[in-house]
This record gives structure tokens, C-alpha cells and sequence, in this order.
């Protein structure tokens, strides 16, 4: 639909049935967020908070809840953004059907952004800070966030909104040591449009002019998020997808969304930092404290009945599981258009996004040569770890299929066919002292781990067990051995210790299955735990506990392991440590007293009593 505002976007889903109203009072301090998170779980509908503790403004969460919900709120629109992104690939199908595509050309050009609308309704009053919806998601969490931003900043040397950037980068609005309502916290990650524009800014000594958009049509939250490429407008994406030009104007030289609910000014100085965090974040963990760039507020504006959107993020899937997947449906084949061999790749929201990719390639090199191994597979593996948010990914495993039936989406049956072919002694490739996902603390620093590419071709080579092999009943130092799936067998250590008494422990763990390597051909993969029975209790358990608690160069044995050449593999099993280490950062954890609390809305006579 094309939304002119947020307001009308709920209001269509309440006429739907999809939205909820709350209307008693609610603590923004943990309350809404677990109630946010309850309802979500229950593949509930959007809610609107019309009673928010301290704010007198409105508040929405859920919004994106479901893939369903979302595929309606772009009903009008996504099948025109899905054409617009095929004709980007393949452009000659505009010459071979201009007809057919001419709807398409016409929804390009709500594409443009347009300048000075003469209808501002974002400046109707100057608010603070401290009026804001002041949400604070998880217990250990430094303050309140904004956890659906459109942060908006602009190339210093190509000025204006075809250069700009907008991003999905966390805002903390209070605690720490930021002063009230003068300051906030910027956090962002690598590989970030805005870490481009504050470097150009530095350069030249001068602030970096940034604008906070909260709420407006969702088409510009969804847009925040998308992978463009470096130097193409988000916002020239929000008018294509929201059937309505990106609606803009300057005040005070900061650029203005004139449909969002609210809008925070500022500016980053060159060299300022100040501690930002702890928050609950998207792998499931909390995101420690770290000095990030600080932005001094300059003016807070908001729309008359402004509306507070906002999400809770923890450990997947969560509501962000929708943004991948909406973002999947809208562009498609797009990333593969961009690595020539490249079928498909499935970041694995399970494991936290970044930590895991799986992908489907081709392997084209050798037709005359009757070997099968790994070659063209190597070669995009370089190129997937070398292309924007993709280049985050910690584990990547990659494999082809010449009979075009393998999807990476569907985990089990590719994780099942990798293992049944893969060679422990020939394709296991490691990436040293690299960068990872910032929120990854399993690495060595922030920012700071290493990466591994499994890359399986050829035939099956090996019956991938579903049973425990007896050797594993009776181990000293390990017990509680169970099959997490079919080749993986995750196993109970004491708690991690040090990195010299880990290496002990699986030197240990070597010399009593060494002799056993003949009987354990069906298990390919065992994960040395904390706790087996949850680790192996589920698919996502297993995917999370094993990709989020790793650093492969660190915590990766094998079973009769070797070094030759610089190459490392092993003739027995893979072993992946995944236990948690002191460096780990503390997992996310619901309230039990809040959690009590709440329970008043879902009994009999509370708004959400017909959910659950």
C-alpha cells in the first residue's frame, strides 16, 4: 500500500485484524519489551501501546512481526521493486517487453526523492529527549535504544540526498555518561555506509551532520536495512517500494524525512567518543560496552500523534528474522547476478546471521577432467567473503549441485549433503587474523577472529550416522554424548578453562577416539559443549550454540589432525569447542519478575487475553 504515514500503515492493519491496541498503562523499563517478545513468540499481531509510563507519545512494536504481515503492508508495491531488481540484472528484457514493463518504469519514478514538499508535518512541535518513549529492552542493557532508526548522513564531498546514506544503526538515547537530552550514543559496525561519510568528515576537520528518522511510512524502516550498493540512495529505494516519493526538506542545514514521526539532529565530531552499550542484541548475547562516536544533539522533532516504532532483538529468531526474509523475497537472484557462479546464499538466522552462510555454487573449471574436487567453489568462496555485509560471514560452508535440486534455505538437507561429501583432510581452508561481525565476541578483540570455508564437491563418500558410536559412552572427561543431526555428535566437557588446558583437553579427547577413526566414518562434526542435551535438543540450538561461541582458528581440533604445507586438516572427525569462554559476552536473559508482571494483560479482561 502506498502509506503517506505510519499511523495510516496500522490503521489498515488494524481494519485486518492485525493490530491490537494496548491501552493500559505499560512500563517502557522492561515491560513492553517483554511483552513485545511474548506476542511475537505467539505469531501475534502488531500492537500499539497507547498508554506509554512517562511519554505522551503512542508506541508500535511487531509491526514486521511475520513474513505474511509484511508481504501485505508492500502488497501494491513488491512485485514492481521485484521486476525493477530483474531488469537492474538483466536489463535487456525491458528492450524484449516494453509493455509489459511499463508499470515498472512508472513505479520508478516514485523512485526520485521530492525536495520541499510544501506539507512539513515532522516540524509540527520541537521536543526533548526525555519526551520520547524511553525503552529499555533487556536487564543488563546500558539505557534506552532506538532499535528501528533511519540514521541519515550525507557524502561531505558529494553533498545531497542521491549520495546520501541511510542506515540502521543503534542510537542509545540515555545512561552512561551521556548528558541528557545534549547527547546520544551512535553505534555502527563495519561495512557501514556511514563509517565512509564520518572518514570524509574527519578528514576535513569538520563535524559529520547526521538525522535520526523514527517511524513514517514503513517503507523507509524496511529501506534502512537493505544491502544496496555503495553509492545507491536508500531513499531513492523507500519511494519504489512505498509507491510514494521520499518526501524531504533542510532545517538548520540537517536533512529532514517531512513523513516521519520523529526526527533527532545532531552532529559527530572528529575524535569523540564516549561508552556506548550494553544491549541485547541480535545474536542472542549482549553487545558489551565500547566507545563509540558521540552525537551532540541539536533539535528533536515530532509529527502531531507521532507514533514510536520499535523492535526487540535477542536470540533468533526474533522480528528482524522478517526483515531477512522480506528482503530475500524482494531481491532475489540479485546477489548471485553479482558473483559470477554463485546460485544462492543463505545467511543462517539461527546462528545469528553473520557467524554462518551456506551456500550453492558451480563448478565449471575441469568438464574434461574426471575429478571432482573443489576449484571454481574455492574461487566464489573468495569472492562471497570479499562483497559487503557478506564478508562479516565467520563459517561458510559451500558446496555444488549439477543436478540443480540443493536449496541452502533448507538447513538440514544441505548441511546433510556437505557432510556426506565433504574430505576433512583436503577442503578445510582457514582465514587468520581477519575482521568479524562486531557483535561477535568469540574472536580475539572487537571486530577481531578468524574465518573458515568448507568447500564439499564430489561424490558421497560416507553413510552419516544417527547413532551414538559406543566409544563415545564411556570417554574420560567427556559424557553426555548426543546426535544433534545425522554426521553431528555434540558432547558434555567441564567449562572451559583456558585456551592451554582446552588444547589438553583435546589432545585428550584425540588419544581415546584415535584408535576408532575405522568406526566412526558416519560422524563427521562432534561439538564439545557446555551443555549437549540443549545443544543437540534442536536444529537452532545446535546451529546457535556451535557458529555464535566459535573462533575457528582458536577453538577447532580434529581427530588425528595434521599441518602440512600450511594447510591443516584432520583423517578422524572435525572437533568445534564450543563451550563458552571468559571473553564471551553474557547471553540474554528474560526478567522472571517482569515476565510475572505481564501476565496481567494476557488473563481474562486484558488487551491481550485472546492471543496466547
Amino acid at each position: 500500500m502506498s502509506y503517506e504515514s505510519l499511523e495510516a500503515c496500522l490503521l489498515d492493519l488494524e481494519k485486518k485484524g492485525q493490530l491490537i491496541r494496548i491501552k493500559e498503562q505499560v512500563d517502557p523499563y522492561l515491560e513492553m519489551a517483554a511483552i513485545h517478545l511474548r506476542v511475537y513468540e505467539a505469531h501475534g499481531p502488531a500492537l500499539l501501546f497507547e498508554n506509554v509510563k512517562g511519554s505522551r507519545f503512542r508506541a508500535a512494536s511487531n509491526i514486521f512481526g511475520t513474513l505474511e504481515r509484511s508481504k501485505f503492508i508492500f502488497s501494491d508495491t513488491i512485485q514492481h521493486v521485484q521486476q525493477l531488481i530483474e531488469l537492474k540484472n538483466d536489463p535487456i528484457k525491458a528492450l524484449k517487453s516494453p509493455l509489459k514493463n511499463l508499470q515498472v518504469a512508472m513505479a520508478a519514478l516514485k523512485a526520485l526523492p521530492l525536495k520541499n514538499p510544501l506539507s512539513k508535518p515532522v516540524l509540527y512541535e520541537e521536543i526533548k529527549i526525555t519526551d520520547l518513549p524511553l525503552i529499555h529492552h533487556w536487564p543488563m542493557d546500558g539505557g534506552a535504544f532506538v532499535t528501528l532508526p533511519q540514521v541519515y548522513t550525507e557524502d561531505i564531498d558529494q553533498p545531497g540526498i542521491m549520495k546520501a546514506n541511510l542506515g540502521m544503526y543503534r542510537i542509545q538515547l540515555t545512561g552512561n555518561d551521556y548528558v541528557p537530552n545534549k547527547e546520544i550514543g551512535l553505534h555502527y559496525q563495519l561495512h557501514r555506509g556511514i563509517g565512509v561519510h564520518q572518514t570524509k568528515a574527519n578528514k576535513k576537520g569538520l563535524p559529520l551532520k547526521v538525522s535520526c528518522f523514527v517511524g513514517g511510512p514503513p517503507a523507509h524502516t524496511l529501506s534502512a536495512v537493505m544491502p544496496l550498493p555503495e553509492g545507491i540512495s536508500e531513499m531513492t529505494f523507500a519511494g519504489a517500494l512505498g509507491g510514494r516519493r521520499f518526501r524531504y526538506s533542510y532545517q538548520d542545514g540537517f536533512c529532514i524525512s517531512t513523513d516521519a514521526d520523529f526526527v533527532i539532529t545532531g552532529e559527530v565530531y572528529p575524535g569523540e567518543n564516549k561508552p556506548e552499550g550494553p544491549f541485547g542484541d541480535h545474536l542472542g548475547y549482549y553487545s558489551l560496552t565500547h566507545p563509540f562516536p558521540l552525537m551532540k544533539v541539536h533539535k528533536v522533532y515530532a509529527r502531531k500523534n507521532a507514533i514510536w516504532p520499535f523492535t526487540v532483538v535477542g536470540r533468533p529468531p526474533q522480528e528482524d528474522t522478517s526483515f531477512g526474509e522480506l528482503i530475500h523475497e524482494i531481491t532475489g537472484a540479485a546477489i548471485p547476478a553479482e558473483i559470477p557462479g554463485l546460485k544462492e546464499v543463505h545467511a543462517v538466522d539461527a546462528a545469528g546471521v553473520h557467524p554462518l552462510l551456506l551456500a550453492v555454487g558451480s563448478e565449471r573449471y575441469t568438464p574434461f577432467s574426471p575429478a571432482k574436487q573443489p576449484a571454481e567453489l574455492l574461487t566464489i568462496a573468495n569472492h562471497i567473503l570479499g562483497t559487503g555485509q557478506l564478508s562479516l560471514a565467520k563459517f561458510l560452508f559451500i558446496t555444488a549441485d549439477d543436478n540443480n535440486q540443493l536449496q541452502a534455505s533448507h538447513i538440514p538437507s544441505f548441511m546433510q549433503y556437505v557432510l556426506e561429501r565433504i574430505q576433512l583432510n583436503r577442503d578445510i581452508h582457514f582465514y587468520t587474523n581477519t575482521t568479524i561481525d562486531t557483535l561477535d565476541y568469540s574472536g580475539t578483540g572487537l571486530n577481531t577472529g578468524s574465518k573458515v570455508v568448507f568447500a564439499a564437491y564430489g561424490e558421497k563418500i560416507r553413510e552419516l550416522s544417527s547413532n551414538v558410536p559406543a566409544v563415545f559412552n564411556s570417554l574420560s572427561g567427556f559424557e553426555k554424548p548426543q546426535i544433534a543431526m545425522p554426521g553431528v555428535l555434540c558432547i558434555s566437557a567441564k567449562a572451559f578453562h583456558d585456551y592451554s588446558t582446552a588444547k589438553e583437553e583435546m589432545d585428550n579427547l584425540n588419544s581415546q577416539v584415535f584408535h576408532h577413526i575405522n568406526t566412526l566414518q558416519g560422524i563427521v562434526i562432534i561439538v564439545v559443549c557446555d551443555d549437549s542435551y540443549f545443544a543437540a535438543g534442536s536444529i537452532n540450538n545446535y546451529l546457535w550454540v556451535t557458529y555464535t561461541r566459535c573462533n575457528p582458528s582458536h577453538d577447532i581440533y580434529g581427530i588425528d589432525s595434521f599441518c602440512v604445507h600450511k594447510h591443516w586438516g584432520c583423517n578422524g572427525p572435525l572437533i568445534i569447542d564450543a563451550r563458552i569462554k571468559s571473553h564471551h559476552a553474557p547471553a540474554v536473559v528474560k526478567d522472571p519478575k517482569i515476565e510475572e508482571h505481564i501476565n496481567r494483560l494476557f488473563e481474562k479482561g486484558g488487551s491481550l487475553y485472546k492471543i496466547l
